[in-house]
């Protein structure tokens, strides 16, 4: 379910950022972080970490990464572009 969620918000920030440059974006295509590998960059500079669970979910857990920041899932049209793309954007909905 997390591989499944996390893949699927890559490929719609990176579809957000990329609309109009000719390259087509798959599941394939969408670089992944491993658990392990995201704990380990955590509080690095050029790393962003953004929760992307719904609202309720997130406002009713008690499990939160430091330092993330949540952005609506439903509009990353919104919001994607925010980001600098120099930087690791790391999404996550569970």
């Amino acid at each position: 379910m997390f591989k499944r969620c996390f893949v699927l918000f890559m490929a719609l920030l990176f579809g957000a950022i990329g609309t109009g440059m000719g390259k087509r974006i798959t599941q394939d295509t969408v670089p992944r972080m491993s658990t392990e590998e995201l704990k380990a960059n955590l509080g690095a500079p050029d790393l962003v970490v953004i929760d992307v669970r719904a609202a309720k979910d997130w406002n009713g857990s008690d499990r939160k990464i430091a330092g993330a920041v949540r952005e609506d899932p439903a509009s990353p049209e919104k919001w994607a572009g925010n980001y600098p793309k120099e930087k690791t954007v790391v999404l996550y909905c569970a």
